[in-house]
């Protein structure tokens, strides 16, 4: 091809700005196999991405995008071969090397997953970053113990966004009954039970950090803002509960005193979807194709590249539901 598609980020007088350009494969980042890039799927860090002083990209011009799936059209990494369907998410891309929202990607070649069998290239960004990250924190909730057979009592804040939603179906899917969802919305509630809540707690709900300990009200929390509200159930989790961290939309700073961790044992868990190692990935991606895929039940939304500027915005005021995905 002589020229392609692309989102470009750039910084003009002090300002951060992006659009659509026509680019070429000099424009991309150096690897050893070419993609057709089919789908990408759009993230809060991918809305940080075009924002000033968003901590995601340092080097300007830049093509944002930390995941996408598609078709290897070129490769000298013996491993690969033309024709492959793939899936990449996390490393660099999208942050330091050039990512997936442009029709064409260059990626190292240690960076790939292989389709899984059940998966589609779409249903793979139906999941994309968001839901490999849920699936991280639940594997990590259930590793410190919530079980079905204990019928935990589980929060999932965000709730309606990417890992929120995707966190709620799979835990509905694999037998999960009592699931609490945080919202902040009145339009929320419906859309909450709609992916398997069974019950909704608005934030205000859920009072303020008055003391190091207040009842203990959920088992497991799946955390995915941070900030306030995860500072406020630091002191609800109950004895031997755990909390999954995994974003910061509500700010990264983070309130509490050692007592519930030395007076009720709790654990706070760390979850990281960008450097998780290769070898790891492949058994989290067979559990999102087979017992854990809710693609086809997923609340999606469709645009192509020209249309990523609403979203981003819808983003980055809170108004987003669910996944969005870019087709090319």
């Amino acid at each position: 091809m002589d020229t392609f598609k692309a989102i470009i980020v750039k910084e003009k007088n002090d300002q951060v700005i992006y659009g659509l350009e026509d680019v070429n494969l000099d424009s991309l980042s150096n690897g050893e196999v070419l993609i057709k890039v089919s789908y990408s799927s759009i993230n809060y860090k991918d809305m940080l991405a075009v924002q000033k002083n968003g901590g995601v990209i340092r080097n300007y011009p830049m093509i944002p995008g930390i995941d996408l799936s598609g078709t290897i059209v070129h490769t000298t990494d013996n491993r690969y071969a033309e024709g492959q369907k793939v899936v990449v998410t996390g490393f660099a891309m999208g942050m330091s090397h050039t990512g997936g929202f442009a029709e064409y990607a260059r990626v190292s070649g240690d960076w790939i997953i292989p389709l899984p069998v059940n998966l589609s290239l779409k249903d793979a960004m139906v999941f994309g970053t968001a839901g490999f990250t849920a699936a991280l924190s639940i594997i990590a909730l259930e590793e410190k113990g919530m079980d079905l057979n204990k019928n935990p009592k589980i929060l999932v804040t965000g709730s309606t966004g990417g890992v929120g939603s995707i966190a709620l179906q799979i835990l509905s899917k694999i037998g999960y009954k009592n699931i609490a969802a945080l919202v902040r919305k009145e339009n929320q509630i419906e859309v909450a039970k709609s992916l398997g809540a069974t019950d909704v707690i608005f934030a205000d709900e859920l009072g303020v950090q008055n003391k190091p300990l207040n009842k203990q009200k959920f088992d497991f929390v799946l955390d995915t803002v941070g900030g306030e509200i995860a500072s406020v159930l630091i002191s609800q989790i109950c004895y031997g509960g755990s909390m999954s961290m995994c974003g910061n939309a509500g700010g990264i700073k983070l309130t509490s005193t050692v007592l519930p961790f030395i007076l009720r044992g709790i654990n706070l868990l760390g979850i990281d979807s960008v450097n998780v190692p290769i070898e790891d990935r492949g058994y989290i991606w067979e559990k999102i194709a087979n017992e854990w895929n809710i693609s086809q039940t997923t609340l999606i939304s469709e645009i192509t590249l020209e249309e990523l500027p609403q979203t981003i915005e819808a983003i980055k005021n809170g108004h987003h539901l669910g996944r969005t995905i870019i087709k090319y």
